[in-house]
């Protein structure tokens, strides 16, 4: 009985950790996860490291077949397409329905969440601190929509995004760019409740981020 009520505990560490070694490139695209060698270095059981995979799989982090078993998706320009595409779509949903139905909280919860990226110091090694208050942000942006599922759906876009991003080593990229400028100018428009304005600065930073990573996938090829 013990066992099964720490499973969840193991189970749920697991993914986090994965998860965090996957988006910052520890894992690199294209690995495969042997089952076996994961519990090794976790030091847990097979049943929980089964659980954490399957999970990071319906998040799109991991793929699974029958002939190759659990394996971190490739980073693939067409796939980065098609990536891009479907955040730029459920993006600008999610946000014409926030500023649109959106609350004071909501407004309270996008500007603390810049404020706090705003002050942190950008880490290009690793998810670090600056990784985790930029995802917060992108978030609270869409938070004020009310459909919960594309709300989902868009923060996980947004970590497959931030995989190819952090995995071609991009920091503050190849190309000059103001990304504080950037989000203070989505900032503004979102506060200022203008649904088209902010729509455009998302799409131009989201395609900026596009733009670099070709660059970077392309050098490395």
């Amino acid at each position: 009985m013990l066992i099964d009520d720490e499973k969840p505990t193991f189970s749920a560490a697991a993914v986090r950790q994965l998860r965090d070694e996957i988006l910052s490139g520890a894992i690199q695209p294209g690995a495969k996860l042997r089952v076996r060698d994961l519990c090794t270095r976790l030091g847990i059981s097979v049943s929980p490291v089964r659980e954490a995979l399957n999970q990071l799989t319906a998040q799109g982090l991991v793929q699974h077949s029958a002939q190759r078993g659990f394996t971190v998706p490739p980073a693939d320009i067409d796939d980065l397409a098609d990536l891009t595409l479907a955040r730029l779509a459920l993006n600008e949903a999610a946000v014409r329905d926030a500023i649109a139905h959106g609350d004071a909280q909501w407004e309270e919860e996008v500007l603390l969440a810049h404020h706090r990226l705003s002050r942190a110091e950008r880490n290009p090694g690793g998810p670090g601190d600056w990784e985790a208050l930029h995802r917060n942000f992108h978030q609270a942006l869409v938070n004020g929509c009310r459909s919960r599922r594309i709300v989902a759906y868009c923060n996980q876009l947004f970590d497959m995004a931030d995989r190819y991003r952090l995995v071609s080593r991009l920091g503050v990229g190849t190309t000059p760019r103001d990304v504080d400028a950037e989000h203070e100018a989505i900032l503004r428009a979102a506060l200022d409740r203008n649904a088209d304005e902010t729509v455009r600065l998302l799409n131009e930073h989201v395609e900026r981020t596009d733009h670099l990573v070709r660059e970077a996938l392309t050098r490395d090829q």
